[in-house]
C-alpha cells in the first residue's frame, strides 16, 4: 500500500517539529492514595516530594505532578478538562510490562484497549475519575497519511494476545514478585505522547489550539473529535465532544490543574507569545515560562528546552 508523507502547511505561525508534550498537572483530593496508585499501577518513579505536591516520572523526566487541594469539589464527568493523559512507551515489551502492573493492582479500573494503526493502547481511569492511556507507536513509516491527515482506526485490541506476544519471561518473573515488580521496566524511559482534553465544541477548540497555539490539524472527527501535532506527529493534543458538548468554561475543581507544552527555545516561545498577543488573548509572561487559559479555561503552560 502507498503511504503519502504529512502534507506541511504553509504558514508561519506552525509550531517547531521538536515540540513535544511536558508534564501533566493533576490536582487531587488524596494525595497518597494517587501517589501510591501511579506509582505502584504504572511503575512511575517519585522524583520529588514537596510538601503538598508529587513529581512522578521515568528516567529522571517529570510526567506526571499531583497537587493536593483537599478543598476543591470533585470534577463534573460532562464538564470540561482531562480526558485523558497518555504515556508513550518506546517499545511493546515495555508496555506490556505496565500494562501487567496496572492490571495486577488491586485497585486499578481498566477501560479498555484500541488498536489505532498508528499505535496501540491500553486506557485506565483513576481513583478520582482522571483519564489514563498506556500506549506504544507503530513506526513512523506505517503510518498512512492523505491530505495531510494521518490514518487513525479504534480496532479492537486483544489484551491477552498483545502479552502473549510482547510480554518477556525477565519482566514476568520480576513482576510476580513484590520484592521486584518496581524494577521490571528497568531504566526504562516514558513520556507523556498526548494529552486529550474534553471541551465544549471542536470549532472553538480549532481556533485556539490551530490557529492561535500552532498546532496543525491531523485528524478530525467532524464535530466531535479534532487531533492536533507538531512535526508530523499522529497527535500531540486531542479535544472531543463526546460527554461534554456544550460545556462552558470550567470552575475550580479536582482534575486538571495544567498541560505543558515545551518548545525548542526560547525564540520558538517569543513567536508564540507574540502570536497568541496579536489574537487578543491574554498572556502571562514571567520571562521563563508562559500560562495561557484555553476557553474553557485549561490552563496551558509553555515553556522552552533552552532557556538564555
Amino acid at each position: 500500500m502507498h503511504i503519502n508523507p504529512p502534507v506541511v502547511m504553509n504558514r508561519e505561525d506552525v509550531l517547531p517539529s521538536a515540540t513535544h508534550m511536558g508534564p501533566v498537572t493533576l490536582l487531587v483530593g488524596d494525595l497518597d492514595a494517587l501517589t501510591a496508585y501511579y506509582r505502584d499501577a504504572f511503575l512511575l518513579e517519585v522524583l520529588r516530594h514537596e510538601g503538598e505536591r508529587v513529581a512522578l516520572g521515568r528516567a529522571g523526566t517529570e510526567l506526571l505532578v499531583l497537587r493536593r487541594n483537599k478543598d476543591l469539589p470533585p470534577n463534573q464527568p460532562r464538564s470540561a478538562g482531562l480526558y485523558h493523559t497518555a504515556f508513550l512507551f518506546d517499545s511493546e515489551a515495555d508496555l506490556a510490562t505496565v500494562l501487567v502492573a496496572a492490571l495486577q493492582y488491586g485497585r486499578t479500573f481498566y477501560v479498555g484497549s484500541g488498536d489505532h494503526a498508528v499505535s496501540q493502547a491500553f486506557y485506565f481511569t483513576d481513583p478520582e475519575g482522571n483519564g489514563i492511556e498506556l500506549y506504544a507507536d507503530r513506526p513512523r513509516e506505517s503510518w498512512q497519511w492523505h491530505n495531510g491527515l494521518v490514518r487513525m482506526t479504534t480496532d479492537y485490541l486483544d489484551p491477552v494476545e498483545f502479552l502473549r506476544e510482547h510480554l518477556t519471561d525477565e519482566a514476568r518473573e520480576k513482576l510476580a514478585s513484590r520484592a521486584t515488580r518496581h524494577t521490571a521496566l528497568g531504566d526504562q524511559p516514558a513520556a507523556v505522547g498526548h494529552v486529550h482534553l474534553q471541551v465544549g465544541d471542536t470549532g472553538t477548540a480549532r481556533d485556539f489550539y490551530v490557529n492561535t497555539l500552532g498546532f496543525e490539524i491531523t485528524q478530525e472527527l467532524g464535530n466531535q473529535a479534532l487531533f492536533v501535532a507538531a512535526g508530523g506527529y499522529h497527535h500531540h493534543m486531542a479535544m472531543n465532544t463526546w460527554n461534554s458538548l456544550g460545556a462552558g468554561a470550567r470552575v475550580p475543581s479536582l482534575g486538571l490543574g495544567k498541560v505543558a507544552i515545551v518548545l525548542p527555545d526560547q525564540d520558538d516561545v517569543s513567536a508564540l507569545v507574540d502570536r497568541v498577543k496579536s489574537r487578543g488573548v491574554e498572556v502571562r509572561d514571567d520571562g521563563a515560562v508562559v500560562r495561557i487559559d484555553d476557553p474553557w479555561r485549561n490552563l496551558i503552560e509553555v515553556s522552552a528546552v533552552h532557556v538564555p
